[in-house]
């Protein structure tokens, strides 16, 4: 059984719904995740940033059930007119990235993600975005450039006739709009500085972003975190070949530095291949809250594929 499964292609989801607080939200989004042949393998909801983290394993079809139907019940229980929340967001269920584990191309999982984004916008009457490999026009490769000015902006954006969504309503509603894109596995890093001078945490994020001449292969942002009294600088490390965990803490680090500000302490959201953090950088990072038992993608695919469907 185990030998049949290596031959299955195998895809994750790493759906992020606008909701960390709610236990009866999260916990009716978690369940319809949960469809046959897909694995909720992970999920991490943050207060703070009122978001909640996801992730899928399966063959391409059943992930593809399992994004729907979890989309289906965010568009049915949250109200972006009613979400606050420290993370950037622009809808109920605000991005759906698929990422080929094995088995299946990205050009396979570019058309698996498009596929998805039709059927949420003729189904659930959604706004959708394609980003990163997925997208149709380059500008919205980014995502931070699809979601600049969050739901608001968005919403009057839309309404005046600009940024109008790739498919679906050309207006955004109360479950906002949806970003749907196919990439390579990332890591999500998070870095907590002391202090509450957003300005400077937006600075550092300046400082260590690719974008704008820093470290290679990453995308930071810098943003306040007021549940916490701090401020955090918030990465994807696109590629930890390039740039790995421990180059970008000590980037951060050292910018924070030059601004009188303390790291307090790190997070990784979602999961990490193991190669790319070796058992020391847990207590050198500071990382908070890691588990690798259910944060180490090889752990979980292997778990996952020991499992009944």
């Amino acid at each position: 059984m185990a030998e049949a499964a290596q031959d299955e292609p195998l895809v994750a989801v790493v759906p992020n719904f606008s909701e960390g607080r709610r236990q009866d939200v999260i916990d009716a989004i978690c369940a319809a995740l949960e469809v046959p042949g897909a694995h909720l393998v992970y999920r991490q909801a943050d207060p703070d940033h009122n978001r909640l983290d996801c992730t899928v394993l399966g063959s391409p079809d059943a992930v593809r059930r399992s994004a729907l139907a979890g989309a289906a019940k965010a568009v049915e229980l949250i109200d972006m007119e009613q979400h606050t929340g420290s993370h950037p967001r622009m809808g109920a269920v605000d991005v759906i990235p698929f990422v080929p584990i094995r088995g299946i191309t990205m050009d396979e999982t570019v058309e698996l993600a498009r596929d998805v984004a039709r059927e949420l916008a003729n189904t659930l009457d959604l706004p959708v975005y394609l980003y990163d490999r997925a997208a149709l026009l380059p500008e919205r490769r980014s995502l931070a450039e699809v979601r600049k000015g969050e739901y608001e902006a968005l919403k009057e954006a839309v309404a005046r006739g600009e940024r109008l969504p790739d498919l679906g309503p050309h207006g955004i509603g109360r479950a906002g709009a949806t970003a749907v894109g196919a990439r390579k596995p990332l890591i999500a890093f998070n870095v907590y500085l002391s202090g509450t001078d957003e300005a400077a945490a937006k600075e550092i994020a300046r400082t260590v972003r690719e974008s704008s001449g820093g470290l290679p292969a990453v995308r930071a942002i810098g943003f306040l975190v007021p549940e916490r009294g701090c401020v955090t600088v918030s990465m994807n490390l696109v590629d930890h070949e390039v740039t790995g965990l421990r180059a970008a803490f000590e980037a951060v680090k050292v910018a924070a530095e030059k601004r009188g500000m303390t790291v307090l302490s790190s997070e990784i959201v979602g999961l990490v291949p193991q190669s790319a953090i070796p058992d020391r950088d847990v207590t050198d990072l500071r990382l908070e809250g890691f588990d690798g038992d259910h944060q180490i993608l090889e752990q979980l695919v292997s778990r996952a594929e020991d499992r009944p469907s």
